[in-house]
């Protein structure tokens, strides 16, 4: 009898177990996956961070790249270009196991576009949130000037030696988190640095054996009055892109409804994993 109920004690702690250990798991996804994510113009690997936290609390891996001339980074303003800003963000996706899901953000359009034409081995998917999608031979300046409904052009000022981009401060947050807290309002405030302007004037060259060759998704910002939605359309249609998602918030979703962007970048992870 008493080996019975000694039995009975066991085998109802290791079902208390399985219970336990099958609760914890699933907020873990089966096939986790490397997220890279890059920033925007006029913004830095912070914006990131609530998003990098759901990602990773899912069990992916996450790397944030701060771009040259952003965030804490002091690489002299003349020495910046768009190549230099590809070359950053490969030299980190070169340190990571597999494929990658490559995320821009608006400029960073720009940066993962040009990752991708190097490397489209490496990346999985492309997948731009709010961000400009270059055809080859263009700018981002040459781009952002075709947005004729965007409200950014009429509050920037150039530099004196035409080497750095200014926000005017008292339009920054209702251009880029008019729909945000006022917490994340105070932080965009409290980490804005002008932007680096020669990477605006330089071209891209694309070719469908790189950049064509690799899958992309868009996730459009509904309520942008930076890059606007109608604009967004004419880069999507423009790109091929088939796979398009959205938020209905406006151009910096991250900071806004930082669970609704890593809720479509983990199903842009699962739609991979279970893909044939």
């Amino acid at each position: 009898m008493k080996k019975t109920v000694l039995s009975l004690l066991s085998a109802a702690f290791a079902v208390s177990a399985i219970a336990s250990c099958s609760t914890d798991d699933d907020n873990v996804i089966a096939n986790p996956n490397t997220y890279v994510l890059v920033h925007g113009a006029w913004q830095a690997p912070y914006v990131w961070d609530a998003v990098k936290s759901d990602l990773t609390n899912k069990g992916n891996k996450v790397v944030v790249v701060e771009l040259p001339g952003h965030g804490a980074d002091k690489t002299p303003t003349y020495q910046l270009t768009l190549d230099v800003y590809r070359d950053k963000v490969i030299e980190a996706i070169s340190k990571t196991d597999g494929k990658v899901i490559l995320v821009g953000h608006s400029m960073g359009g720009m940066v993962v576009t040009s990752v991708a034409e190097k490397i489209p081995q490496k990346i999985s998917r492309l997948v731009y949130i709010g961000a400009f999608v270059p055809a080859s031979g263009q700018s981002l300046g040459e781009l952002s000037m075709a947005d004729p409904n965007s409200k950014l052009g009429p509050q920037l000022t150039q530099s004196d030696d035409k080497l750095t981009l200014d926000v005017k401060r008292d339009q920054l947050t209702y251009l880029f988190i008019n729909d945000g807290s006022q917490a994340a309002k105070d932080q965009v405030l409290a980490n804005y640095r002008a932007e680096p302007a020669i990477p605006f004037g330089n071209a891209i060259t694309l070719t469908s054996a790189g950049f064509g060759s690799v899958e992309k998704v868009y996730i459009k910002t509904l309520q942008d009055i930076v890059i606007t939605p109608g604009f967004q359309d004419k880069m999507i249609a423009g790109a091929g892109i088939k796979k398009v998602l959205q938020v209905n918030t406006s151009h910096s979703p991250f900071l806004s409804q930082p669970r609704a962007v890593s809720g479509l970048l983990l199903q842009i992870g699962q739609e991979i994993s279970v893909k044939p």
